[in-house]
């Protein structure tokens, strides 16, 4: 098995696996901190959520949603932080049905889908893993794993990023040496499409097409060029 990927805790800073990090989230004493220091008499139920690529698994994020946040909230913050490119459509898989921003509800394409607008309360339990897909062309697969349920001191924010993998580096396919700035979205599906500064002006496809290394499941694919919203 390979290195795995880490991370560093939004509370303490201290770095550790995706596995590790969930078992400190639940113990760190920064956050607890933080939670003591904002109490306050209303409070809400939370669902701490893992995310994984499906098929890269070195990029992860963990999230804490209030559970009256719907799945359009959640499906939002996936595309600001690691997929938006070009409004494609999307759609969660919980327990084989399909829940959609836009469902069809007729049915023309299969069984008709739900809407994202239900709250997660009414569709997530601790320890359930459900399906996300980003476009239905160039598609980014995702797992989401629901890692733990809390109640706590109401948030104004329904969704809160408690921790994401580092960025991962590359190295340039071409010359083998230098760290990698650009991906190639026609070469990459060769394993040979990430580029260093140097290698970029001699790159058989050409420099237009060309496509920054990003933070993000989708690096290389479609047209995305990262998150304007949050930093790698």
């Amino acid at each position: 098995m390979g290195k795995q990927s880490k991370g560093h805790c939004r509370y303490c800073q201290m770095e550790y696996t995706k596995a590790g990090m969930i078992k400190h989230i639940t113990a760190c004493k920064e956050r607890t901190k933080e939670i003591g220091e904002n109490a306050s008499e209303k409070q809400s139920g939370y669902f701490t959520i893992s995310i994984t690529g499906k098929y890269d698994k070195d990029y992860w994020l963990i999230i804490e949603c209030r559970e009256n946040a719907t799945l359009e909230d959640v499906d939002q913050f996936l595309r600001d932080i690691w997929l938006e490119c070009c409004g494609h459509l999307s759609a969660f898989n919980i327990w084989g049905e399909s829940y959609e921003r836009c469902p069809d509800s007729l049915g023309d394409w299969g069984p008709p889908a739900k809407s994202m607008k239900c709250q997660l309360k009414s569709v997530l339990n601790k320890g359930m893993q459900i399906g996300y897909e980003y476009d239905f062309g160039s598609s980014t697969d995702l797992m989401l794993t629901v890692s733990d349920h809390r109640i706590g001191p109401w948030k104004k924010d329904k969704i809160n990023l408690l921790a994401r993998n580092n960025p991962i580096e590359f190295i340039c396919s071409a010359c083998g040496k230098k760290a990698a700035v650009s991906v190639c979205p026609q070469c990459i599906y060769q394993g040979t499409g990430f580029l260093c500064a140097d290698c970029e002006e001699t790159h058989k496809c050409g420099t237009e097409i060309l496509l920054p290394v990003c933070n993000s499941p989708r690096c290389g694919v479609c047209g995305y060029q990262g998150s304007s919203i949050y930093e790698d």
